[in-house]
């Protein structure tokens, strides 16, 4: 029986019976079905690539691979590769249908591209909404994306959901404007300082690849110079990206591209701009409207149409690494897309990361830096205040502020602000010998030894071993000492100290980014140290022991640059600027700044960590989780030959209310880590390797989360 017969004379809505039957009358005479919203059920399919292949934003690692989708006739125009779709996904091989497959929950996702026919033979189910006809996803982005992906052991739609911010639709509908003409080749400028500085801009602007790791000089003219390159690549026909670590400095080499190329011809892509603002300026950046980007972390994926250069600004502060997994680092990105793209690198810094060093050993990359007359010429003087300078000073003791820093802090403020740096809170302390202060470390693996218990007793941070009879290599010693973590309440004894000055604090809660050029202590904590105009006349670096202390492979590297940082800040020493810092001159770090030679110090650095097996000259993961999934990740893992295994050991439990750190278990937790290391060349390998068995246990249901990160920064 039809519905016709069903329905009372007058019809269900008052409607007469003869309108309701022409109606029904040329439905059924309709060719072609109507489509139902994202069913598409019965719909014709396009006449020609009736195939997409979708990358599917599932991120999880066994189903990191494409899904082939039918393509009704009515999206074909706009099913285009690299453009957003809405997907049926996990509906099962048995909900079909006339053929189609249905069911499933809606996802999100990206043509990939439009074949002929489908390698499955089974049925397909269809796209069933194409959010936007804007292709976001081109190929050399995913190329890109999956190159991220496979070097550090992650999904491929994890990595896209970091490099394609969310969509805007206000944002897509605004016509931009086309692309501006090239500027012209810049002088060389503040670049004429560095021996072959001018070399590398003319090599720029002639559309060539240099690559370089350039030790700036101290002083603001930092960002002036990545503008002056950013310039000359421009001139040259191609497009340049900018990398920095925070907001603050964003906004130092906005102003100076404002100022080289004038308004409207770089885009700005930080998080503070907000969801429109961004995607709009990201926009630009894809569809040629403008050819250079300044960015924070997130940037490092920005679609550059023809890039000629990328620039990466102080590689080594953390913000560069990315807290999502699968947890990539700006620098490996942008020497990813360097490599693979043929275009310019530019890595620069005030000093020298070790990583920085092994690209200049390894002859990837060229140093760029000036010589040592005019490096001594532009540094302030430095000073040291050791253990025997704080046993005689009374002062010291008494107010926690050595008598020479007083009278730095004294003669600065008669010509200007006085920078304070105070480390941060919740450092771990790490154990050293008591007589010479070398960091106590395994005798199996090299690893931080920490004491354990309430005995005392020692055991590696690493790998887990007792070392009960630890004696210091360097001097023979037995004894051993906490070195000593941040101080407080510095704010507030400077202010009695000094009760006619103003004192004014920069930190997390509160970050300054100037301060005016007029007598006044600024108490700061590494990373938030706000910019002098013209300079500050000194500068206080307190507690040195307590960054030197971090129990963390990095810690005498993170300590130099955290200094390096304040100081150049500070005026020359020419100019009468003087650093105070507060740590024993003989350790190498100390020295490294006292000389004002960053690179030095990170190529003795890289040559002890050669020796011992450590990254980055070898390749290391970190993979952490509950004991027992952890247990069962490395039982089923077929790592390659020559890795080696350190530990597990137990992680630091968060307690309740804190924050969790990243790759670090959740509040109240108990997580196991275990660290892999490969020789070089085999990194790839064990990436691909941790992978797979994560996929693998996904794939069976394993509940528990294992967190793996390739060459983390922080392993102890």
């Amino acid at each position: 029986m039809s519905s016709e017969d069903e329905q009372p004379a007058g019809g269900t809505d008052g409607a007469p019976p003869e309108q309701l039957a022409l109606i029904r009358e040329s439905v059924r005479k309709a060719k072609v079905p109507r489509a139902k919203p994202r069913t598409w059920r019965g719909a014709p399919l396009a006449k020609e690539l009736p195939v997409a292949r979708v990358l599917v934003d599932k991120g999880v690692l066994h189903l990191d691979r494409y899904f082939d989708y039918a393509v009704p006739e009515e999206l074909d125009e706009q099913a285009q590769p690299g453009v957003r779709v809405r997907v049926r996904f996990g509906a099962g091989a048995h909900n079909v249908r006339d053929g189609r497959r249905e069911g499933g929950g809606l996802r999100d996702g990206y043509i990939v591209e439009r074949l002929a026919e489908s390698d499955y033979q089974g049925p397909l189910a269809a796209l069933a909404q194409v959010v936007s006809p804007e292709p976001v996803l081109d190929p050399d982005l995913l190329a890109l994306a999956r190159a991220v992906a496979d070097r550090y052991a992650g999904s491929l739609a994890d990595v896209l959901q970091l490099a394609i911010p969310p969509r805007h639709a206000r944002a897509e509908a605004r016509a931009l404007p086309p692309p501006p003409a090239p500027p012209s080749t810049p002088d060389p400028g503040p670049w004429q300082r560095y021996e072959h500085g001018p070399r590398f801009l003319e090599a720029l602007a002639a559309g060539r690849s240099p690559r370089a790791v350039w030790t700036a000089l101290p002083g603001p003219q930092w960002a002036q110079e990545i503008a002056l390159a950013v310039r000359a690549t421009l001139a040259s026909g191609r497009g340049a990206l900018v990398v920095v670590p925070s907001g603050r400095s964003a906004a130092r080499v906005d102003a100076a591209l404002t100022e080289a190329l004038g308004e409207g011809q770089h885009a700005l892509l930080t998080a503070d701009a907000g969801q429109e603002r961004r995607y709009l300026e990201w926009l630009a950046v894809r569809r040629g409207s403008v050819r250079a980007v300044v960015g924070t972390r997130a940037a490092m994926f920005a679609p550059v149409r023809d890039l000629g250069l990328v620039v990466i600004w102080d590689d080594g502060d953390s913000s560069h690494s990315d807290d999502n997994a699968p947890f990539p680092h700006v620098r490996e990105v942008l020497e990813l897309r360097a490599a693979g793209g043929k275009c310019g690198f530019l890595l620069g810094s005030w000093t020298c990361t070790v990583e920085a060093a092994q690209l200049v050993r390894s002859e990837w990359a060229v140093p760029l830096t000036a010589d040592r007359e005019r490096a001594r010429r532009l540094t302030p003087l430095v000073r040291t205040v050791g253990d025997g300078d704080l046993a005689r000073d009374e002062a010291a003791r008494a107010a926690r502020l050595p008598s020479l820093a007083w009278q730095a802090a004294r003669e600065g403020l008669r010509h200007g602000p006085v920078l304070v740096q105070v480390p941060r809170r919740g450092y771990v302390p790490r154990l050293a010998c008591d007589r010479c202060r070398e960091p106590a470390r395994c005798r199996h693996c090299a690893g931080p030894l920490e004491a354990s218990g309430g005995g005392g007793a020692l055991c590696c941070a690493w790998c887990g071993q007792d070392s009960p009879d630890w004696h210091c290599p360097e001097c023979g010693g037995f004894r051993l000492r906490a070195q000593v973590v941040g101080a407080r309440r510095t704010a507030e004894e400077l202010g009695r100290a000094f009760p006619a000055v103003p004192v004014r604090t920069s930190g997390r809660e509160h970050v300054l980014d100037t301060v005016p050029d007029a007598p006044a202590l600024v108490v700061s904590t590494p990373g938030a140290e706000p910019v002098a105009e013209g300079g500050y006349a000194a500068a206080l670096l307190l507690d040195g022991w307590a960054m030197l202390g971090r129990a963390d492979l990095r810690s005498g590297e993170e300590a130099l640059r955290r200094w390096i940082t304040a100081s150049a800040l500070v005026r020359p020493q020419e100019a009468g600027g003087t650093v105070v810092i507060v740590a024993e001159a003989t350790l190498r770090p100390v020295q490294a700044l006292v000389r004002w030679d960053p690179v030095g110090f990170a190529v003795r650095e890289l040559a002890e960590r050669a020796e011992l097996g450590f990254p980055p000259v070898s390749r290391m993961a970190s993979v952490s989780g509950p004991p027992d999934a952890l247990a069962e990740i490395l039982a089923g893992v077929e790592l390659p030959g020559d890795a080696e295994v350190l530990g597990p050991v137990p992680l630091p439990v968060t307690p309740a209310g804190r924050p969790r750190r990243p790759g670090g278990p959740p509040p109240g937790e108990q997580w196991d880590r275990a660290l892999v290391r490969v020789p070089p060349g085999t990194g790839a390998a064990l990436a691909a390797a941790l992978k797979s068995a994560r996929a693998a246990r996904m794939a069976r249901g394993g509940g528990e989360p294992v967190l793996v990160r390739i060459d983390p920064l922080d392993i102890g």
